[in-house]
């Protein structure tokens, strides 16, 4: 089953210490037969990527070919004679990253020589013309033009670097990198590869990647095997790595790369090693770095050997161009992405795209990424830490991704998994992760389950209820960082003015939502400095008297404990006063994501997690029954949204309260944390399917509504959830301000006749409901059908005011 490297670096390490195979293992494993070794290496792999194997889409830019080295095997370095300019100029970088981003490439790969102004007085002169001290200095620079650019992120592989210049490149790259190729000083003696070559000792290298340990920057190094060292010295050059990345956890990945005879060079008659050779190597370095590390083989220098290669113990193929050649390598064209991604189909394996620094070091990007590129790192990655591939976000109008049409693909460990949630059994918080975790065929075989439950609950119908949304302040004391809605001292700038509604407004739009057929009002605000306790209860004596049939779906948990406070009562009796004034049901909002690390970021002087379940625990024992949400697609992972889901879950087995169950997009585009580049842009389309088909597993049977928000997802969104676990679309709503606020281009209502039609293409049955699931009187769906258009709104100009004490 397609799953993700451990949750954090640090688990990484553990894991590699707990499970370090001593010399003595490692010894043996060396003399095993190649199909036992490889064996092992499989298990390994699998044990820590599942049937992931990743990629990186990059494209290539060469800033220099000169260089001060001359390793024997090499065609990349050459001379000035031989090219036009010793370095690319910013237009000619910017040209080819701009290729990249117009081609979909993540990466921007620049690959240069070592110190080419040490040897070359072409290259000082170039410098002094371009008003940089020094290659790295000129790299550096390179990176922050495309960056800021392009978007795309640059992986610098400039050779050996200093201290400083290691802090440099890491306040504009992702990643860097250097191959440390062999820790055999011997390579370097005369008649050896690297003789000539001062930058290949492998003390020199060595220091390199100390230093970026030291300086937490995502790391990328290897061996580069048949260059005349033995066995014995590859698996030194893997301890080496291995103790350094014990030391500081930064080595992201390790290349095994074959050597190959390039033509003019001293090397061009030396045989190159044997497939097996290769497998060797790749499956002992999977045996001492363990099953989190990721092991890379470039796919394009063993061009028909991808399922050895895979069944060696790889888990990723490198970066690959669709734009450049390797220029490294230019004999050795890259392969086409999807001829790769059938080639590892056939492997067993599923190809994701990845993003320069792996998924483990952007999930914890703040610990492992200068703050100047980390909004960057954010646009581009998902909730894993994987490249996002596709442009759709919430809220926007659009076509959705068409990943739904591959083939299911299933395994024991995911089956066991379905028929668990299946049976009604409560998951584990890793097999709601691994849930979330499919890519590929895994997704559709999650959706598919999901539907399947989704048909056992509620069959065929569709409900929706005919209400309004009535959002009576957007004054908010609260600090919520994703709230492009409320207005505070530190958001006036955002959409729309402050406002506070006079109550004659508030009846008048009940009234004219009764009319027009409605059965609900949906209303909730910001935190009003001067609201108390009374405020709200003085709001549903407004609503009832206007509507003395109107159901009041009200009140957010946080709304609740503050009124509770503001009067001196405990939640349970204010519920109490509630209840009695008209109160029907509440809101599952201000939930976001119920995992405090989330919500220390997101609200971090809200309800806690625990303050929120006690609220609702406490509605469903006054007899008010609920609702429940998730805003997911910030900064939050799939281990928070399962301690969510779990959560809500466990609650629901106590109390049965919640009617439905309500997954929230993120919409991102005005909202303040976003535009800080604190946040990701939303949910993947991936990450919004599983959401819906997740949830119905995981709540599968204690609630049987799963609610898809037209308002996030559209029209075109709507019949694919529809497929993936959900049953209802919630409220026509009438008027929407909080998505509206963040950017939403949906619009603000969804009429019943749209409404019926949308669900109907969908080969749905559409059905209105009241807001406890109970069928509608035939005058109230007459009328919602025969709705006159609304009148404008009046949104009361912010005053202060006083509200005079209701007797408690």
């Amino acid at each position: 089953m397609p799953t993700n490297i451990n949750s954090t670096c640090l688990a990484n390490d553990a894991d590699l210490r707990v499970r370090r195979p001593h010399d003595a293992e490692l010894c043996a494993a060396a003399g095993w037969p190649l199909s036992r070794l490889l064996e092992r290496a499989n298990a390994l792999r699998d044990e820590g990527h599942g049937a992931v194997v990743s990629y990186s889409r990059k494209v290539f830019i060469p800033l220099t070919r000169l260089c001060r080295d001359v390793c024997h095997y090499c065609s990349f370095a050459t001379t000035p004679r031989q090219i036009n300019n010793p370095y690319l100029s910013p237009d000619e970088v910017l040209a080819i990253a701009r290729a990249g981003r117009a081609a979909g490439c993540d990466e921007a790969l620049f690959t240069l020589g070592d110190k080419p102004e040490l040897r070359w007085s072409e290259a000082r002169a170039a410098l002094v013309e371009l008003g940089y001290p020094s290659t790295v200095a000129y790299l550096a620079a390179m990176c922050e033009l495309v960056l800021t650019d392009t978007g795309l992120l640059p992986h610098a592989n400039p050779g050996v670097m200093t201290r400083a210049e290691l802090a440099l490149l890491r306040r504009s790259s992702v990643s860097l990198g250097i191959m440390l190729e062999s820790a055999s000083a011997r390579l370097c003696e005369r008649g050896g590869p690297h003789f000539g070559s001062p930058d290949k000792h492998p003390a020199a290298r060595l220091a390199t990647i100390r230093a970026a340990g030291e300086l937490a920057i995502p790391f990328t190094s290897g061996l580069l095997i048949g260059i005349g060292e033995t066995r014995e010295e590859r698996i030194d050059t893997l301890l080496a790595l291995r103790d350094l990345h014990l030391e500081f956890g930064h080595i992201q990945e390790i290349i095994v790369q074959n050597f190959r005879a390039k033509q003019g060079t001293k090397m061009a008659l030396s045989r190159e090693p044997e497939t097996d050779e290769l497998a060797w190597t790749i499956a002992m370095a999977r045996i001492v770095f363990g099953s989190s590390m990721n092991i890379q083989a470039p796919p394009n220098l063993s061009p028909t050997d991808y399922a050895r290669l895979i069944g060696a113990g790889i888990n990723d193929w490198g970066g690959v161009s669709p734009v450049t050649p390797d220029h490294v390598n230019p004999e050795a064209p890259w392969p086409q992405i999807e001829a790769l991604r059938d080639n590892t189909a056939r492997a067993g394996k599923t190809l994701v795209a990845r993003l320069p620094s792996y998924p483990v070091y952007c999930r914890d990007a703040a610990r492992w990424h200068d703050a100047a590129v980390l909004p960057h790192l954010l646009e581009r990655m998902d909730a894993d830490g994987f490249a996002r591939t596709d442009s759709w976000t919430p809220g926007r109008v659009g076509a959705v991704p068409r990943i739904l049409s591959v083939p299911i693909v299933r395994d024991a460990g995911l089956d066991a998994i379905l028929a668990r949630a299946a049976a009604g059994e409560r998951l584990n918080e890793a097999d709601v992760v691994a849930l979330f975790s499919v890519r590929g065929g895994g997704v559709a075989a999650v959706c598919a389950a999901a539907d399947e439950l989704r048909h056992e609950a509620a069959g065929e119908v569709v409900r929706y209820v005919v209400n309004r949304n009535i959002n009576y302040t957007n004054v908010c004391h609260y600090g919520c960082r994703f709230c492009a809605f409320s207005k505070g001292r530190h958001s006036v700038q955002l959409r729309g003015a402050p406002y506070d509604l006079a109550h004659e407004e508030i009846a008048r739009r009940v009234t004219e939502a009764w009319d027009r057929g409605a059965t609900e009002v949906c209303m909730q605000g910001g935190i009003h400095p001067d609201y108390t306790g009374a405020t709200y209860l003085r709001i549903l004596k407004t609503v009832k008297t206007a509507a003395p049939d109107m159901h009041v779906h009200a009140f957010s948990p946080l709304e609740v404990s503050h009124g509770a406070a503001t009067l001196g009562l405990s939640v349970a009796v204010y519920l109490e006063r509630l209840k009695e004034a008209g109160l029907g049901t509440l809101p599952g909002t201000a939930a976001e994501i119920l995992d405090d690390e989330a919500r220390a970021v997101l609200c971090p002087d809200k309800l806690s997690t625990a303050e929120w379940l006690s609220v609702m625990e406490a509605a469903h024992s006054a007899g008010l029954r609920s609702t429940a949400t998730i805003m997911f697609g910030h900064i939050d992972n799939s281990a928070q949204w399962a301690r969510h889901l779990l959560r809500i879950r466990d609650l629901q087995a106590r109390t049965g309260g919640f009617t439905e169950f309500v997954p929230l997009p993120f919409v991102h585009m005005e909202a303040p944390l976003y535009l800080k580049g604190r946040a990701r842009r939303g949910p993947t389309w991936r990450e919004v399917l599983l959401m819906h088909a997740v949830a119905r597993l995981v709540l599968h049977p204690l609630i049987p509504n799963i609610q898809a928000s037209w308002v996030k997802l559209g029209p075109e969104g709507v019949p694919v959830v529809l497929q993936s676990g959900a049953n209802d679309l919630g409220g026509t709503l009438m008027n929407e301000s909080i998505s509206y606020a963040a950017g939403n281009q949906h619009g603000q209502e969804f009429a019943p006749a749209k409404m019926e039609a949308l669900i109907a293409r969908a080969g749905r049955v559409p059905a209105q409901r009241t807001t406890l699931y109970a069928d509608v009187p035939a005058e109230r769906r007459t009328r919602s059908f025969a709705a006159a258009t609304l009148s404008d709104v009046v949104l009361t100009p912010l005053r202060r005011r006083r509200v005079a004490a209701v007797p408690i």
